[in-house]
């Protein structure tokens, strides 16, 4: 998809498009929340089927299938067709949450119309492709039990959202800020997290209910996800290193994505899947990068990186300014048929870090190792995974996990995300694409016999208006909130390049 040409705001712009944002919908981003919401996330948290008709049902709740335990260590003759079929139960989602969307009106005047015509076709289509699932790994290995019960999903209420939007907030804020001071000690500490998630959940209990605030294509974000930076009190705390940790660091620099390379694939969720995110991603590094791509593809492929030796990819969800602007892809599949619309934005700067570990030295990341970090269904799924951080240029000893910030005149907004730093020694990658790599415990060590490796620290600038004017893409049903941001990466680096990385960070020098 070809680069939409585009030229910074000026001053007055900034301040013209803060202003508006903040006036429509009396606080929210838009007039109308105009769209429903149709979300894979824990079935606890989901309202009855049938409300009142006095409530406005805006989600549809469903049962997260790839977190099962029966799905944490499928065969490898299997994973292909796993990976597939748990793909197209994203695709059924996505489809229903657009019947929704057109049925809205209908469903509030008779909530049985919901059952007949989204939820039973919606529970036939996922039981029998988690039937496919069950047999695709009793072909190799012992059948799953008991899949066909996530089969089932149901509505939530707006207020319900809201609701839980709110606890969700102060339970999530610091949950994220004791995990952000445990797992990675230098984002995210104990104090700061309870304060922010203590804002983020009286915001979201007060505005998350309402109808009004649902953004530029009607399904987030809203006022609720915005909080003014300047408000936020210092939350980060940087882990001591130990005499026997690395202290050293390795940048490589990769562009911002100048050549405009986007597909709303994920070759290492999806693999062989198109659309197989259901929302738009920037990449820098590795030009290669598809739904199709395989490990001989991407060692072959064009790179960004200044230095030709890393070869790997790195990508995130695009973010884009919510000011009625269309990008080129608004009628298209992950863009504007997703809910995903508005101009994307060029990063002003893009940084790529690989440090130390505080508490040993480092073993070389194996090639083809792949790495997510965060989570693009956190805000059905909970906050478990969540792990990207939010903040501005000149605030960054304060991080956001829950809320997007609302940075001075003259401060860019910075995202952030460090990757796990702890290797199980063997895999490169594992069925639910996370145990095989950890990150550090509180005290900064690797447990249950992990190795350090490397850690990726990523971090994003963009010079946008200051104001709650932007979101970043996502699954339909995750409404743009900030907790789904989340990060990949490929190592593709040669090994003489990599050599260097671990000696430049067991070294404790600073290298390039």
């Amino acid at each position: 998809m070809p680069r939409t040409s585009r030229k910074r705001s000026t001053l007055a712009n900034r301040a013209i498009v803060a202003s508006a944002a903040l006036l429509l919908g009396g606080g929210g981003l838009v007039a109308v929340n105009v769209y429903a919401s149709a979300g894979e996330g824990d079935s606890h948290r989901s309202a009855p089927r049938t409300q009142n008709a006095g409530q406005w049902m805006s989600t549809i709740d469903c049962p997260d299938v790839a977190t099962r335990d029966q799905l944490t260590n499928v065969p490898e003759a299997a994973r292909p067709e796993v990976d597939r079929n748990l793909a197209l139960i994203d695709s059924q989602i996505t489809e229903a949450y657009k019947r929704f969307a057109d049925e809205r009106a209908q469903i509030q005047r008779d909530p049985g119309f919901a059952d007949n015509a989204i939820l039973n076709p919606l529970k036939d289509k996922r039981a029998a492709t988690l039937e496919r699932i069950a047999l695709s790994i009793g072909r190799v290995a012992e059948r799953p039990q008991g899949l066909e019960g996530l089969a089932p999903c149901t509505l939530r209420a707006q207020g319900g959202q809201g609701q839980n939007g709110g606890q969700q907030g102060q339970n999530g804020g610091q949950g994220n800020g004791q995990n952000g001071g445990q797992d990675q000690g230098q984002n995210g500490g104990q104090d700061g997290g309870q304060g922010d998630g203590q804002n983020g959940g009286q915001d979201g209990g007060q505005d998350g209910g309402g109808q009004n605030g649902g953004g530029q294509a009607g399904n987030g974000p809203e006022a609720s996800d915005f909080v003014d930076i300047t408000t936020v009190q210092p939350n980060v705390k940087k882990a001591r290193t130990a005499r026997g940790g690395s202290k050293g660091t390795f940048s490589t620099n990769c562009g911002v994505n100048e050549a405009g390379k986007f597909n709303s694939d994920n070759v290492i969720v999806a693999p062989g899947v198109s659309n197989g995110a259901h929302h738009m991603h920037d990449y820098v590094g590795n030009q290669a990068n598809d739904a199709f791509a395989t490990n001989d593809s991407l060692a072959a492929g064009e790179t960004s990186c200044r230095n030709q030796g890393d070869k790997s990819t790195y990508y995130w969800p695009v973010l884009r300014l919510q000011n009625g602007q269309n990008e080129a892809d608004a009628n298209a599949d992950g863009g504007g048929k997703e809910g995903n619309v508005g101009e994307i934005q060029t990063p002003s700067q893009v940084t790529l870090t690989f440090a130390g570990s505080p508490k040993s030295k480092v073993t070389a990341m194996p090639r083809f190792l792949r790495i997510i970090t965060g989570d693009a269904k956190a805000f059905t799924n909970g906050d478990a995974n969540a792990n990207a951080s939010w903040s501005c240029t000149g605030f960054e000893n304060r991080q956001l996990k829950d809320k997007y910030p609302i940075c001075p005149e003259g401060s860019q907004v910075v995202r952030s995300f460090k990757f796990q730093s702890c290797w199980d020694g063997q895999n490169v990658d594992s069925a639910n694409h996370r145990t095989h790599v950890a990150f550090a415990d509180q005290n900064g060590r690797c447990q249950n016999g992990f190795k350090a490796i490397p850690q990726l620290q990523q971090r994003v600038v963009y010079d946008v208006p200051p104001g709650p004017g932007f979101a970043v893409d996502s699954f339909p049903e995750q409404l743009h909130k900030p907790v789904t941001d989340h990060g990949d990466f490929i190592n593709v680096f040669d090994d003489n390049l990599m050599k260097k990385v671990v000696n430049c960070v067991n070294g404790g020098r600073t290298c390039k």
